[in-house]
């Protein structure tokens, strides 16, 4: 795995499969992704299990990711590691024939598992095995000896459930918060998200880092590149996104965009304009 996103002009970014994936068409062919929701007593620390599986590629095939605000916990024959969050883009590389299994923890939702700032975590991987021992050693191997993926995201499950997590009403309202900033483009500042969070905003920065891993303006702004991204590729004008999303300029709209997609807004956009006008030619825009 990589922490870096190439520089692609064919690169795309959009809500097909998941928010945040980069050119998810052209992996269509490549491999299978499904999400599995969590039992009810995880709910409120896991937002969903996802399964990536492929056979027998004749060549390599990139996929190339734009984080969340999240912790994720993998496991692949390449490695089995917790994810804190990545501030840049990164990527994992298929070959062959093989299958990774994550558990995405809600924003918040691994603090309960971690006692203490998830921060601690932040731009790193963590072995599970130096996590959490012998029984991380022990999940590890019976996840990747398990052919049944639903099968193995139960023994994830029950691993989890094992280690007695204690509900956290800061978790929770971290992760509300969290998800408001998702779903409300008219959040773009942290003094705004702290008035209806009925906090200050230096008691706001420390909750975010403490719970979330990274400060409250990283995830405003990673949510509105997300929103970006999709907007521009339906040709929304630059500057008026700009002003729209909280930023000064365009220039600083274009300068995170590119560092955090690998292609500038105007490359994007005329990738956005290249499918309206096949659509229009009477040809599928894209697929799903």
């Amino acid at each position: 795995m990589t922490t870096s996103v190439p520089h692609s002009p064919e690169a795309r970014l959009v809500e097909t499969r998941q928010r945040g994936w980069v050119d998810p068409y052209a992996g269509l062919d490549a491999f299978d992704y499904v999400r599995q929701a969590p039992s009810p007593e995880l709910a409120a620390y896991v937002e969903h299990f996802w399964v990536v599986t492929w056979t027998g590629l004749a060549e390599p095939y990139e996929q190339r990711i734009v984080s969340h605000p999240t912790v994720n916990m993998t496991i692949t024959d390449d490695f089995h590691q917790f994810a804190g969050v990545i501030r840049g883009g990164f990527s994992y590389t298929m070959r062959g024939s093989g299958r990774v299994l994550g558990t995405r923890f809600r924003p918040g939702g691994f603090r309960p598992f971690l006692g203490g700032p998830v921060s601690r975590l932040t731009g790193r991987f963590t072995e599970i095995g130096e996590m959490y021992g012998a029984a991380g050693a022990t999940l590890v191997r019976r996840v990747l000896a398990e052919s049944d993926a639903r099968a193995a995201v139960a023994l994830v499950e029950r691993f989890l459930l094992d280690l007695e997590p204690r509900r956290d009403p800061v978790a929770e309202e971290v992760a509300a918060l969290v998800a408001m900033v998702e779903g409300d483009v008219s959040v773009t500042r942290v003094d705004e998200l702290a008035a209806r969070a009925g906090r200050s905003v230096r008691s706001l920065q420390r909750l975010f880092r403490d719970y979330v891993g990274v400060g409250p303006k990283w995830v405003i702004r990673r949510f509105r590149l997300h929103e970006a991204a999709e907007r521009v590729y339906r040709g929304l004008d630059l500057a008026t996104l700009a002003a729209e999303l909280g930023y000064t300029d365009q220039a600083h709209l274009t300068r995170d965009f590119t560092a955090a997609v690998g292609m500038s807004p105007a490359a994007y956009a005329r990738l956005g304009g290249s499918e309206r006008r096949a659509a229009g030619a009477g040809q599928p825009a894209s697929g799903t």
